[in-house]
């Protein structure tokens, strides 16, 4: 939840950022092509000199983001509860495994916004790799600090291998592929659980897409271009998505038998959904205005609308479009 969370403030800080730069012509004569090389196509390709003038503006501007970020999700997500002594938990087995796939998808992201930062400002490739794909590790740890400090939750060495585990799928790619043939992303759809428990899975819709797992699902998207000579006339956004959700939870390790009334919850099977379906990377749209660029790259994290089919315990679903 937080994670998400999250990866939403810090890319609505980027974006932001992204439609301000213009403003910088005259340090930085071509800041305008990009801010976090957003603006760009897919290809990860450094720029032709290295700039000091431009590796400053990304490491400022990507610092005053994460700690703005931080500021701004822990005066909303942390107010309520009370600061307690460093302390760790373990919740490795709540929400089916949901929240530790929002972990991979905010690390990898923005480790893919680091990468491709660096890379425009003439990094080497190699290094941009390393230095930018941890990025998002590096700032998914420090909101792992506010939750060890938080009595609502605690230090989660099971988030940090999630967090590690999509810095490295975003380094390894860049390593290996020079650049970004598979994406995380995440899709969203309401629910009906969020009414039975609004405190723990949101009040309103803006909540619950944050809170409601149950209306969540997580996705693995491959490029279809990127691997296989498709012609001129295939179109290079296209690929193919498995997705992993899961339903009935209205609380986090078990379903509550009783709220604090004492009146009884309704029961529900708590159970692992897996989807196939279609998907468009963003990132390789072209030919768009910039700031409508900027925006579809910088929230490239979002899964687009396809037909899919849902496979679970309950047997084999299908949609017409899933969200």
């Amino acid at each position: 939840m937080r994670s998400l969370l999250f990866l939403f403030i810090f890319c609505s800080g980027a974006i932001i950022v992204s439609a301000q730069t213009d403003t910088l012509k005259r340090k930085l004569p071509t800041v305008s092509d990009s801010v976090l090389s957003l603006l760009r196509g897919p290809d990860l390709i450094p720029g032709p000199v290295f700039s000091t003038k431009r590796l400053k503006f990304v490491i400022g501007s990507e610092t005053a983001l994460g700690i703005g970020s931080i500021i701004a999700l822990n005066s909303v997500w942390y107010k309520d509860y009370p600061r307690t002594a460093f302390h760790f938990f373990d919740d490795s087995r709540e929400w089916l495994q949901m929240d530790k796939a929002g972990h991979v998808v905010t690390s990898c992201y923005i480790g893919r916004i680091g990468t491709e930062s660096l890379l425009w400002c003439g990094v080497k490739p190699k290094q941009a790799a390393w230095y930018g794909g941890a990025l998002g590790f590096i700032y998914q740890s420090g909101l792992e600090m506010l939750d060890g400090f938080s009595s609502g939750w605690g230090f989660s060495w099971s988030d940090v291998g999630a967090n590690a585990l999509g810095s490295a799928a975003c380094i390894s790619q860049q390593l290996f592929f020079h650049g970004q043939r598979f994406a995380f992303k995440v899709s969203y759809h309401s629910t009906s659980f969020a009414s039975i428990r609004p405190e723990l899975l949101g009040n309103g819709p803006a909540e619950r897409m944050f809170k409601d797992y149950n209306g969540q699902t997580y996705w693995l998207s491959m490029n279809i271009s990127s691997f296989f000579n498709c012609g001129n006339n295939f179109p290079k956004w296209l690929g193919l998505a498995v997705g992993y959700g899961a339903e009935g939870m209205i609380g986090g390790n078990s379903n509550p038998l009783y709220d604090k009334n004492g009146n009884t919850y309704p029961q529900f099977d708590r159970y692992r959904q897996f989807y196939f379906s279609l998907d468009a990377d963003l990132w390789r749209i072209k030919d768009l205005p910039r700031f409508l660029q900027a925006f579809t790259r910088t929230f490239g994290f979002i899964k687009i609308p396809f037909p899919a089919l849902e496979f679970s315990k309950h047997g084999v679903k299908g949609y017409y479009l899933y969200f």
